[in-house]
This record gives C-alpha cells, sequence and structure tokens, in this order.
C-alpha cells in the first residue's frame, strides 16, 4: 500500500467507485455485492437470522418476514448481505425470485426461481443441488463424503462400473428412508446432479424443461407433461423445497414486488406472491419466506387481498402486531460508516492509503447529510457526484442529493456512462446464465435494432421492427422482423438457445416465409444442433440451402454490450436517466450500428452453419477410462 496524494488526486480523476452502483441486481445478490454495513437495518437482516435460528432448534417450523420500505432505503442491501452470509454458512439454503413476466404461470415461474437458485454456488463451492444431492447418499448410506468427491471421483467410477443404471437404484435406497417424498423421479434427477455429463440434462427436467427421449431414457426419467404445467410446478416445487429441509434451513426470498402487472384474475404481482406464499407456507414441512415492497403496496395491495387476514398472519408470522418490519432512514453515524467502507474497498483495491478515512471527503458534509435522513441510494448518488479531489472547491459543494456539479457527470463524460460500465460489469460476471436468457437478448436486439431505424446497414435501410404475424401460428417462436428496402427486406429473427423439440419448431416456423410474410429467416444461437435431432436438422438444411435463410452464431462478447444498454435501460428510472440520454448514448458509442452480431443478422447470408459453436448439451455416454481413486463399492 503507497500513500501519495498526487497520486490518490489521480485515482480519484480516473475512477469514480459510486457512480452507477445506485441499485443493487440480481447479480449483485449471487455473486460480488456492494460494501455492506451490517450494522445498518441490522434489525431486519437479524429477524431472517433469527427465525433460521428457531427453525434449527425446532422452536418453529415455518416463518414468514415482510421488509417495507421506501424507494432507495435498502431492501436489496438487506437481502445480498442475507444470502451471503447464508453463503458462508452451511445449514441453510437461499432461493430468490425478482422477476414475474408470467402472473398467470406463477407456480411454474416460481419452479424455475427455485431451480435456477438451486444452481447457484453454495457453502461447498458447489451447486446447491450438488450439496443436497450429496447429503441424501451420505445419509443413504452413513457416509461422510463431499459432493466434490462424489462428482470428481465416485460418480464417474459407479459409471465406469455400473453404467447409468446405477442411480436409478441409488434413488430407491435413498426413497426407502425418505417414504414421504411421493415422487422418487424428483430423487433421482437431483441425485444426477453431481455427474459431471449428466448435470446439464437433470437440471433441464428439475426445472420442468423436456429432454429429449434418448435422454429421458438413458437417465430413468419420465418426460414431463404440459396440459398441467401449473399444478405439477406446484406440487414438484413443494417436494423439492421439503427434501431440501432435511438438511438445510431453507430461506425463500420474493424480491422487486412493486411493479404495475396483473393477473387474468386482477391481483396485482404482489397480491399473487403472497397467495403464493399462504399456500406454500401451509403445505411445507420447514422454510422462512421473505418478502420485501414498498410500504404503499402492503397497504394498498396486501391488505385488501381476499382473505386478507389469513395472508397476513403467514406474511408476518413472527411479530404479534402483524405488521412489516420498516426499514430506518441514515442518520449521521450510518452516513459516514457508509461512505467510508465504500471508500476503505476503493483504496485497497489499488492499493493506496488515504490521507484520511473519508478522503476526499470532509466527515461534518457527511454528517450534515446525514441530518437529512438520507436513503442509501440517495447517499451513493451524492458521493458519486460530488468524488472530487479536494483542489476541486469540495468545500463548496452542495449538501443534498439534488446536486447537479460534478466532476464525473461533466460535459466529458456522458452521464449513462458509469451506469453503462456497472452494467457491463454485472453481465460479464453472469454471462454463462444469460446467454441462457432467450428473451433478455431478445429484448436487447430489438432494443439495438429499433435505435438503427432510418439507419442503412449491411445494405439495408431499416424501416421498422415489428411483431410476427400470425400470432397464433406463430406461437411465440420467431422473435421480430426486421422490415427494409421500402419492405422488400422481411427478416423474421430467432433466437433459440434451448434445444430439442424447441428448435426443430423453431426452425419449422423461419422456413415459413409465405405464412409470415419472410423473405429471409434468420436463427441466432450459440450452440451446436444435435445430429439425433432429424427433423431440426432437416429444417435447418431447408433454411440455409433452399430459403435462402442464415445461422448467426451468437457470440457472448457481441451480445456483451447490448444487455449492458438494456438493463440500462431497464433501470432508466432508478439512475435517474432520460430514455433520451441513453439513445443518446448509443448513438455516441456506436452500440449498436457498430455491433457485430447486429451487422451479421443484416449482412447477406452465407448459407453455412456459424463455426465457435458450443456443445448443445453435454454429451450422454459414458466414461471409457475414469480415474478409480477414492472408489467405493456401491453395494447396491
Amino acid at each position: 500500500m503507497t500513500s501519495n496524494t498526487s497520486i490518490i488526486d489521480e485515482l480519484i480523476k480516473q475512477q469514480n467507485p459510486f457512480a452507477g452502483h445506485l441499485i443493487v441486481k440480481p447479480q449483485q445478490i449471487w455473486g460480488k455485492s456492494f460494501p455492506d454495513v451490517p450494522s445498518i437495518n441490522a434489525h431486519a437482516s437479524n429477524a431472517v437470522f433469527d427465525a433460521i435460528e428457531k427453525i434449527r432448534q425446532g422452536q418453529r417450523t415455518t416463518l414468514g418476514i415482510t421488509i417495507t420500505a421506501e424507494k432507495g432505503l435498502g431492501k436489496s442491501h438487506i437481502i445480498s448481505r442475507i444470502r451471503h452470509r447464508l453463503q458462508a454458512e452451511n445449514d441453510s439454503l437461499f432461493i430468490y425470485m425478482s422477476k414475474y413476466d408470467n402472473l398467470n404461470q406463477i407456480k411454474y415461474e416460481f419452479l424455475q426461481s427455485v431451480t435456477s437458485s438451486l444452481r447457484a454456488f453454495g457453502s461447498q463451492k458447489v451447486m446447491q443441488w450438488q450439496e443436497i444431492a450429496a447429503a441424501l447418499i451420505n445419509e443413504t448410506k452413513q457416509w461422510n463424503y463431499t459432493p466434490q468427491q462424489y462428482i470428481n471421483n465416485l460418480y464417474p467410477s459407479w459409471l465406469n462400473k455400473h453404467s447409468t443404471k446405477f442411480v436409478g437404484l441409488l434413488a430407491k435406497l435413498v426413497h426407502t428412508i425418505k417414504p414421504e417424498i411421493s415422487e422418487p423421479y424428483i430423487i433421482q434427477a437431483i441425485l444426477w446432479t453431481l455427474s459431471p455429463i449428466h448435470v446439464n440434462y437433470a437440471n433441464r427436467w428439475l426445472s420442468g424443461l423436456e429432454i429429449t427421449p434418448q435422454e429421458a431414457e438413458v437417465m430413468g426419467l419420465p418426460n414431463i407433461k404440459k396440459d398441467d404445467r401449473e399444478n405439477e410446478s406446484l406440487r414438484n416445487v413443494r417436494q423439492i423445497i421439503d427434501i431440501i429441509s432435511h438438511y438445510k434451513v431453507p430461506v425463500v426470498c420474493f424480491d422487486e414486488l412493486d411493479n404495475a402487472d396483473m393477473a387474468d384474475n386482477g391481483l396485482t404481482t404482489a397480491q399473487v406472491i403472497a397467495s403464493l406464499v399462504k399456500d406454500l407456507y401451509n403445505n411445507l414441512n420447514k422454510g422462512v419466506f421473505l418478502l420485501a415492497m414498498y410500504p404503499e403496496t402492503w397497504n394498498d395491495q396486501i391488505r385488501f387481498l381476499p382473505q386478507a387476514e389469513a395472508a397476513i398472519d403467514r406474511l408476518v408470522s413472527e411479530k404479534a402486531d402483524r405488521e412489516p418490519i420498516n426499514l430506518n432512514y441514515l442518520n449521521s453515524d450510518d452516513v459516514v460508516t457508509l461512505v467510508q467502507r465504500w471508500l476503505q474497498n476503493f483504496y485497497q483495491e489499488n492499493q493506496q492509503t488515504p490521507p484520511y478515512l473519508l478522503y476526499p471527503f470532509p466527515e461534518n458534509q457527511l454528517r450534515q447529510l446525514g441530518k437529512e435522513k438520507p436513503t442509501i441510494r440517495s447517499v451513493l448518488k451524492w458521493c458519486a457526484e460530488n468524488f472530487v479531489t479536494q483542489g476541486n472547491n469540495i468545500d463548496n459543494l452542495p449538501k443534498t442529493e439534488t446536486s447537479t456539479k460534478t466532476a464525473h457527470t461533466s460535459a466529458t463524460i456522458h452521464p449513462v456512462k458509469p451506469y453503462f460500465e456497472n452494467e457491463l460489469a454485472n453481465v460479464e460476471a453472469s454471462i454463462d446464465s444469460l446467454m441462457e436468457e432467450e428473451a433478455t437478448i431478445t429484448d436487447a436486439l430489438v432494443l439495438a435494432f429499433n435505435r438503427l431505424i432510418g439507419e442503412t446497414v449491411e445494405g439495408i435501410t431499416i424501416e421498422s421492427i415489428e411483431e410476427v404475424e400470425p400470432s397464433a401460428a406463430n406461437g411465440g417462436f420467431i422473435d421480430f422482423k426486421i422490415i427494409g428496402n421500402k419492405k422488400k427486406v422481411r427478416i423474421g429473427v430467432d433466437v433459440v438457445q434451448q434445444d430439442y423439440t424447441v428448435i426443430g419448431a423453431a426452425l419449422r416456423r423461419l422456413i415459413d416465409y409465405k405464412t409470415f410474410k419472410l423473405t429471409r429467416g434468420c436463427l441466432v444461437r450459440s450452440k451446436q444442433i444435435s445430429s439425433n435431432a432429424k427433423s431440426a436438422r432437416e429444417y435447418l438444411r431447408i433454411l440455409l440451402k433452399e430459403k435462402g435463410g442464415e445461422w448467426v452464431g451468437l457470440q457472448s462478447q457481441d451480445i456483451k454490450p447490448l444487455l449492458a444498454i438494456l438493463f440500462v435501460y431497464y433501470n432508466c428510472e432508478s439512475y435517474e436517466l432520460t430514455e433520451e440520454q441513453i439513445f443518446d448514448f448509443i448513438e455516441q458509442k456506436k452500440l449498436a450500428i457498430n455491433n457485430p452480431l447486429i451487422r451479421e443478422i443484416l449482412s447477406d447470408p452465407s448459407g453455412q452453419e456459424p463455426t465457435n459453436l458450443t456443445d448443445d448439451g453435454l454429451p450422454i455416454s459414458i466414461p471409457q477410462t475414469v480415474a478409480t481413486a477414492d472408489f467405493i463399492e456401491l453395494n447396491l
């Protein structure tokens, strides 16, 4: 660590640790988060930790906690604190839901959130699924092997000796000691997560997604029927969480409940989730439920639910007054501690020792700011705007969050830039999961193409971006159409990262130029299409060789900046940015017009499959040679 004021002042001119960090994103709930001050609103996070402890000690089985706070007070900071504390421990498991795309299918969407959460790494640096799978085997066989030992040594050895049938036999043994689990196939799928060559398929099956008949036969799993997906999803969720609760305390968190969406039955997002929690509370063996929302959402929506009292009793089951836990505004000590913590991280990462802990902010200014009872967001915004060296008249800086003077949003630096850079870092950290989010990738492409209307790119003058009609025949497969050159060019674009039946159905529509009034079909995909998918391969041949269509390889480096600006656009209100500022940034930085993915979609088709594709899933095969270290005979 060095201490040189001139070097530090130059560092301050180049970097602003506060800029672009006004909101906590889901990626920061799971990954590296913002600096946390555990003393700020400790009463809220401690309530969750106390609830977990009561369940551990057998004093309670289920508990519901609701946190209410105004925008920017730190609800998601509290959730992030809870997640990272639980990750460091080994007796709780965290499930998080913050996206509610279809309130009419909330049980299926909740299953997706549960399985996605369980794919995240837990305290043992493996998927939370794999921690549970190892615990199931260890209890059944009275062993004490780690998940890594099963993954790296034991499963490859067993597959080599017993073929894939051993998992079904092992699942039956587990079921003998867990007869209360009515769906043995869920146990079997969880056990498959320990196999490196089957984990992706197991995750798909547990998520309620279809796998190929070949995969289903090898793994001994029945394919899921879609005719009753909602009820089946809820049954499976209950089973999964009950299995978890034998070994860890499930903490199920619902965030971002304050949107204006409504289900067909007239219930809002918060009301739909409250009803779901009521059902889960009544039917699960063990767990903590945590909800976070605005006070007005609680007062105007939750209190007016049908059978509201029954729901409220479960949402705030630990409080005698049946009221949510309110977060507090910051005081002067909180402001000083918060800023000091952020600066400590900043100087440590850059290996510098500042002249004093709060440099370049005078402590009296921060304490004055604390007297105004600010939110965490407003403090961070103030710091971002006023992060200047002491030579820049810091004594005259304004004391409120409405400050417009800033060394980092001056005329030379675009106001969107720090938020874009922050979102880009978040995208970098979670690109593997984002590459599976077809709808998000599609939204990013649509935003980019809309900014190119009126431009000529790769010989096409873009006139409009349209939805695909007839919608019933499309069935949601082709994502959008690019119209250009006086409607002589009509490109149907479909982002498809799923496999088997989905890719076949998508390609079948992409070659139906007559129905969908296309002149070109364009598949956007990063993965190979399996040779076993016969119909999909035939549709692909027709698209490329007969119809003049194109398969554009989806490369992560190309989609990252488009995803980052999309997330800035999604959060423009929280970032206090206008759409015009975001559109101006896209134009200035040429994010759309110079993007290789955008240009490839518009360019003349090559008629060839792209290179640099990834596997469509790990192959179903048995390794011929495996290490036999630590081999344990199953004695099934």
